[in-house]
């Protein structure tokens, strides 16, 4: 796979490509372009278009980098490089901030009605919490702001979800951007990237596959997937708790040829 990262350093953004050969994950080949160019020793970067030839990623370093201009892809990328991406465990205390992001009208629309109140928040996500569902919950911070939660778990933990996926040995998630402000922009995919890399990766060591299923009709969030090097599979029919049915898209994600194997993080 052929790769292209785009490096910034201060105001210079620099273009590096490189090559993933057979057998070497895109996040290694990727870190050690930029460790050649920059002499960076634990770059920072990020997935921005797995999907596109070739494959497009971000960093941001400390040091200058010799090497071509990058011209448009430099702007593609500065709303996602200038934010501070971060992960807490979620809390009771916001459970207010979940009904309000779950009501947004670009949530709502593909969220099942878990959280519309702050009742219903604790009573789906209150065992999570307590530690009674093996599910884990996170806040996603944007420069220190809350702006989305994530969930992880592993889909053998859950039995109806583990039948109807047939993924028992996958990990899975799911995710949302709640702060409109935030959407669109390359955020919600560099930090869902992070989220990935950082707390499921070294979470659950040895997995070989992480797994989404959003909506077939939910083109931005299957897009999303996409640029993070998941690969599209078979659709399905997801029973809701309304007695209605979702039809979904199974989304699957080879960790080791993407991430590798957890050595560090």
């Amino acid at each position: 796979m052929n790769l292209r990262v785009v490096v910034r350093s201060g105001e210079q953004v620099t273009l590096v490509e490189a090559a993933a050969p057979a057998g070497t994950p895109v996040l290694a080949a990727a870190e050690d372009a930029v460790r050649r160019a920059s002499g960076e020793s634990h770059p920072d970067v990020w997935a921005v278009d797995l999907a596109a030839d070739p494959a497009l990623l971000g960093c941001v370093v400390s040091r200058p980098v010799t090497g071509q201009a990058a011209g448009e892809l430099g702007q593609r990328t500065r709303a996602a490089a200038d934010a501070r991406i971060g992960f807490r465990p979620m809390t009771r205390a916001d459970f207010p901030d979940v009904v309000t992001w779950q009501c947004r009208p670009h949530v709502a629309r593909w969220w099942s009605s878990e959280a519309s109140t702050v009742e219903g928040a604790e009573a789906h996500y209150g065992p999570a919490l307590d530690g009674t569902d093996p599910t884990r919950m996170w806040v996603t911070e944007v420069n220190g702001r809350s702006v989305g939660m994530v969930q992880d778990y592993r889909v053998g933990d859950h039995p109806d979800w583990s039948l109807l996926t047939a993924r028992p040995d996958a990990i899975g998630f799911d995710y949302l951007i709640g702060d409109p402000a935030r959407v669109g922009h390359g955020i919600g995919t560099r930090a869902l990237w992070a989220f990935l890399r950082d707390v499921v990766w070294p979470g659950y060591p040895g997995a070989g596959e992480f797994f989404a299923a959003p909506d077939h009709r939910n083109e931005a969030s299957l897009r999303v997937l996409d640029k993070l090097g998941f690969v599209r599979g078979l659709w399905f029919d997801e029973p809701q708790s309304d007695g209605s049915v979702d039809t979904v898209v199974g989304c699957s994600l080879d960790v080791r040829r993407v991430l590798g194997l957890v050595t560090r993080r």
